[in-house]
């Protein structure tokens, strides 16, 4: 099986290494290392792959999410999940004016910290939520994902060289 990953042409490397990044839960967390580990691209190959694959989605969610929500909301199971959501994540930035001057701050940090359930998709529904338009969501979000890549990759890096 290793043998027939690292047979693979470069650009289906790159492609599956972005696949990976586009997933939720795994994004660009899981795609640098499986990138470098398994198919033996450079640090920079794993990075740029996985960025790329990680931002995509961003805009589908922030855009067109909502007219999926409706979707949903027909049946009441979903309503009341999606309406709690919602009213949870507006209701706070709505009561405090501070809190709407530093959303796009907040938005970044929250997808810049490489742990678990923060991330590029969270981070859009978040800002989806908020009503927020893409312009103003899609860079703090894009950014983020940058700042997370560059953590990973360089614990990636640290934990091949211990390990060899």
């Amino acid at each position: 099986m290793i043998e027939t990953l690292q047979a693979l042409p470069m650009f289906v490397k790159y492609v599956l290494t972005a696949i990976v990044g586009m997933t939720p839960v795994i994004e660009i967390r899981g795609a640098i290392p499986i990138g470098v580990a398994t198919f033996h691209l450079s640090y920079l190959e794993a990075f740029i792959a996985s960025f790329i694959g990680n931002i995509i989605p961003i805009y589908f969610i922030i855009k067109f999410i909502r007219p999926l929500f409706d979707f949903f909301s027909r049946w009441k199971i979903f309503r009341i999940v999606i309406d709690w959501a919602t009213n949870k994540a507006t209701k706070k930035i709505e009561e405090n004016e501070r809190l709407q001057t530093f959303v796009s701050f907040g938005l970044f940090l929250f997808v810049a910290i490489p742990i678990p359930t923060t991330g590029a998709w969270v981070g859009a529904l978040v800002a989806n939520f908020l009503n927020l338009p893409v312009k103003k969501a899609f860079p703090p979000l894009a950014l983020g994902v940058f700042v997370a890549g560059l953590i990973v990759l360089f614990v990636t890096g640290g934990v091949i060289t211990i390990i060899n």
